[in-house]
């Protein structure tokens, strides 16, 4: 495998742990005996952790594409972000027992149109490039940050450890942090790909 391949083939493997392709996700039915605040809680753990368990891998895309200084910096940073989020749902579960960070409660149509989206996403960010994939990329970031941060709000409310809720509340506001920059630095790069015109 020559370098060329070599780097096309890492790119490629990047987006897949951003944006989940090709991963199925495990489904369950939630326990008879969970009440609906105890169910909201699990689930948005669920889905808050494979969130971010793809999102600290964000950064593997800097590895094969050119990119400014910006961007490498808040890719970094959201991926860092997103490792310690992680860790710490991870530490919950560890702590709790009563909940399986593995387990996601999606139907079987969700699950498939995630890994249609996940594709499309794929292709796009393969075959873009300069500002063209700088803006893909943003967009499947804020995407990504919006979600995140609802999450961990709505985890936080049904969440009666105060220990978790000031960790989710936090993580909220991190996230929703994040999403103002990726949305401020997306907005800086459709200014500048605008074609200038003499006035």
């Amino acid at each position: 495998m020559d370098a060329m391949h070599r780097r096309q083939a890492v790119f490629a493997l990047g987006i897949a742990l951003v944006v989940g392709g090709g991963c199925q996700l495990p489904r369950h039915q939630p326990a008879a005996a969970a009440t609906k605040r105890e169910q909201i809680r699990i689930d948005c753990y669920s889905l808050l952790h494979d969130l971010l368990d793809q999102q600290k891998n964000v950064d593997k895309l800097l590895l094969v594409k050119l990119e400014s200084d910006e961007l490498n910096h808040l890719i970094k940073t959201i991926a860092a972000a997103s490792a310690a989020g992680a860790r710490a749902l991870e530490r919950f579960a560890a702590q709790d027992g009563s909940f399986n960070l593995k387990q996601l409660s999606l139907p079987l149509g969700e699950i498939e149109t995630r890994s249609a989206i996940a594709s499309t996403k794929s292709r796009q960010l393969l075959t873009s490039a300069g500002v063209n994939f700088e803006l893909k990329l943003l967009l499947t970031q804020a995407e990504a940050l919006s979600y995140a941060w609802h999450l961990s709000k709505v985890a936080a409310a049904h969440e009666s450890h105060p220990e978790r809720v000031h960790h989710l509340t936090a993580l909220s506001d991190e996230m929703k942090d994040l999403h103002r920059q990726t949305v401020s630095l997306m907005r800086s790069r459709l200014i500048a790909s605008r074609p200038r015109t003499d006035s």
